[in-house]
């Protein structure tokens, strides 16, 4: 604990001088805090390339911004939520942009997925396997878009990054207990989503649902 003060003060310290315009004490917050802020953005959007661009930006727009910086967080805090929003805006244009690019209508008219319709053509490949692999990812991702972006945002964090909930509360700027409650909502709601799949005798479905109950 007396480590972690000690780290608040100095970030205060080097906040104060960059907001005077000491291009150095902003490098020393930059180094400070560089790998961590890295290591979300890979984590947030699971791309080396990626993480590297949101890195960059966030580190930039924390410099234009610092002079606006009014201590009611830590730094710490202050530059997460703008890698989590920079994260969240970029995976909201590469949804868009994924949708766009694979979603065909057949003669039908129903709309199905490219990638979720690519047999695996990998050698040893169990055609049953791959079939039962589309269709679980089609009705989670389905599952998946019922939630809004916060609720989506708060799923992901803890559940496929680890993150704990008080830190997700603090880089969404609210409370542990709001993110408490969101993540229970986007947890009902992929609940609800997933009961509808078929179960009984058919595998493929019994699968998909037992894997809803273990959400």
């Amino acid at each position: 604990m007396a480590g972690e003060s000690l780290n608040r003060i100095d970030d205060t310290l080097l906040v104060r001088e960059a907001q005077r315009g000491d291009r150095a004490a902003f490098e020393d917050l930059v180094r400070r805090y560089d790998q961590a802020v890295l290591r979300l953005a890979l984590r947030l959007t699971g791309s080396e390339h990626e993480a590297q661009d949101i890195y960059q930006e966030a580190f930039l727009k924390a410099y234009r911004n610092v002079g606006s910086f009014r201590f009611e967080c830590s730094f710490y805090t202050w530059i997460y939520r703008i890698v989590t929003n920079l994260c969240l805006d970029h995976l909201r244009r590469k949804q868009v942009r994924k949708e766009d690019a694979g979603v065909v209508v057949n003669a039908d008219g129903e709309e199905f997925s490219v990638i979720e319709q690519t047999a695996d053509d990998r050698p040893n490949a169990n055609p049953e396997r791959d079939l039962l692999r589309r269709e679980l990812g089609s009705q989670i991702g389905r599952a998946l878009e019922k939630l809004t972006p916060r609720e989506r945002m708060v799923f992901e964090l803890k559940h496929y990054h680890g993150l704990k909930l008080r830190t997700v509360g603090e880089m969404l700027n609210t409370t542990e207990e709001t993110a408490k409650n969101t993540l229970f909502r986007a947890t009902q709601k992929l609940r609800g989503a997933l009961s509808g799949v078929r179960s009984g005798g058919d595998v493929r479905g019994g699968d998909a649902a037992r894997r809803g109950q273990a959400i």
